[in-house]
């Protein structure tokens, strides 16, 4: 076990702080910066030039972990929905085409209105990151039969 005198542990704690504080002030920035509709990128990041960089009000964008087996029901999205997996493998259909494999890495668009499901394959997880944009139209739940198909790779 390391001891430290009562200046080293002042000093210590000082340290901290200030590297709490530092990083505290810099999400402020940040999340200040954000709450306008169009923001500069800052422009050491770019030669030219700095591009504007614009916020979508009602854009959603969140991570979905996808046990072995879960899958969602039939939906639309008013805007589209960009799926793109990060782990695991997943598995999505548009009503009346055949069931798609997707592996990570890969993005996959689905255009607005259009009847889909998604998730997990049957045998491993799937960590799927969502963004779209405007709401969702929950539709019949997706049977064992539809989820089980054979799939195929794009």
């Amino acid at each position: 076990m390391t001891y430290l005198s009562k200046g080293a542990a002042r000093k210590k704690r000082t340290l901290e702080f200030l590297g709490s504080a530092s990083i505290a002030l810099a999400l402020a920035v940040v999340v200040i910066g954000l709450q306008s509709d169009r923001t500069v990128a800052q422009s050491s990041n770019f030669q030219g030039g700095a591009p504007e960089v614009s916020q979508a009000p009602d854009m959603t964008s969140i991570r979905i972990l996808f046990p072995a087996g879960v899958r969602s029901s039939w939906h639309t999205h008013t805007w589209g929905q960009l799926l793109m997996i990060e782990e695991g493998r997943a598995l999505t259909q548009v009503r009346g085409e055949p069931v798609m494999e997707m592996h990570p890495g890969e993005p996959w668009w689905t255009p607005a209105d259009v009847e889909h499901w998604h998730g997990a394959h049957t045998e491993e997880a799937a960590l799927q990151l969502t963004i779209y944009e405007g709401s969702v139209v929950w539709m019949d739940a997706t049977t064992d039969e539809e989820y089980m198909a054979t799939s195929t790779r794009p």
